[in-house]
């Protein structure tokens, strides 16, 4: 059993990048931590790790050992899993991974859990550069667009459109777009994508009819957040995430042009580490972010 703790504690130090790291997650002093992986080497007789003053890297032994010690892992977790899943009701901490822009439609769905289930916690690890969900222990993590191949099961929540949107300011001055092309008469901000100050709109209409535009914003941006509230102060129009300014349009903070435009949709994604044998907190907080978003589906 002393031999599992120590090949534990060794993932968790290849995991983390650091023995000082590894020990804040577990619990435990550096040096407890640094004991283990020493006994290791001992009991083994070669090392496992190169250390520097900078960073560890593992030795070609070190990195087949960690490769069964993951196995291993994901073995308990798979069987901790699977005794969670047989508790009704949520308890213990439900970590979530995510963009920054989707706090507040997460707060929103997970709201009536949290008050319902006292004993239910709630950690969101907000962060547009992907949290690296192993490593953070993440429970669930919401994606948008296209995802890359994982061993994570997808799950989808929802197609969300995009709106093009305006501040009834903006439009005091100006008539009121009824087709695309009228569009290329408001100035126009938009998302920096790093590729050129151009921005290609494709638009499709009901009947067929397909508008591609090519616009030059007035004011570029390099936050979604940034652009919805330059939008807002009447500054142009933007093309902006359904989700986000769903509420805004519903009380007149914002106008919704061209509702029978499709202007393209995006993919949101809730991604587990495994299939089956969810513990009671990810199947409801599923549940509860489905019946948020549904409503919302192009």
């Amino acid at each position: 059993m002393e031999d599992l703790n120590r090949m534990a504690v060794f993932a968790a130090v290849v995991e983390q990048g650091s023995m000082s790291a590894a020990a804040r997650l577990l619990g435990m002093t550096a040096s407890a931590v640094s004991q283990h992986i020493r006994q290791l080497e001992a009991q083994s007789g070669v090392p496992l790790m190169h250390r520097t003053t900078r960073k560890l890297s593992l030795s070609e032994a070190g990195q087949r050992f960690y490769a069964q010690c993951a196995l291993m892992l994901q073995a308990a977790r798979q069987a901790r899993a699977e005794l969670e899943a047989e508790r009704e009701e949520p308890v213990g901490e439900l970590r979530i991974a995510a963009v920054l822009g989707l706090a507040a439609p997460l707060g929103r769905a997970l709201a009536p859990l949290l008050h319902a289930y006292p004993q239910l916690r709630l950690q969101l690890l907000l962060d547009d550069a992907h949290t690296d969900l192993v490593a953070e222990r993440v429970d669930m993590a919401i994606r948008l667009g296209s995802l890359p191949d994982s061993s994570w099961v997808a799950r989808p929540l929802a197609r969300l459109p995009w709106w093009i949107c305006a501040a009834p300011s903006l439009l005091a001055s100006h008539a009121k777009p009824q087709h695309p092309q009228q569009l290329l008469a408001l100035p126009w901000i938009a998302r920096n994508t790093g590729v050129s100050i151009t921005s290609k709109l494709h638009l499709q209409a009901a009947s067929g009819e397909s508008v591609q535009l090519h616009t030059t914003p007035r004011i570029i941006c390099n936050q979604q957040q940034g652009l919805q509230q330059l939008c807002s102060e009447g500054l142009g129009l933007a093309k902006l995430f359904s989700l986000d300014v769903a509420e805004p349009v519903a009380n007149g903070q914002l106008l919704r042009l061209l509702p029978e435009w499709d202007c393209g949709s995006l993919d949101i994604w809730a991604l587990t580490p495994q299939r089956d044998a969810l513990p009671a907190r990810v199947r409801l907080a599923l549940k509860a972010l489905q019946a948020q978003f549904a409503p919302l589906a192009a």
